[in-house]
């Protein structure tokens, strides 16, 4: 059985940004309002962490040494 590849955190922010148009143009039924801000509530915390994950290995990405700076690769997880 195949894996179902996750989105991207700009997969992840595209969509969000096309529910929050659906949202704002139209006039859609309460119940696909409510899927729309539910599915919008999970990306957005789904683009945080990825967000956090990334300020957290820029955070890490140069160690200062004795006399020089040590430049480390980004790898950010989940990505």
């Amino acid at each position: 059985m195949a894996t179902k590849k996750e989105a991207s955190f700009e997969e992840s922010l595209a969509e969000l940004e096309e529910i929050v148009n659906r949202m704002e143009t139209g006039e859609p039924s309460l119940a696909d309002l409510m899927d729309n801000y539910s599915r919008g509530i999970r990306l957005s915390q789904k683009c945080m962490k990825a967000l956090e994950r990334a300020e957290k290995t820029m955070d890490l990405l140069i160690r200062e040494g004795k006399d020089e700076t040590e430049a480390l690769e980004l790898a950010v997880e989940g990505e």
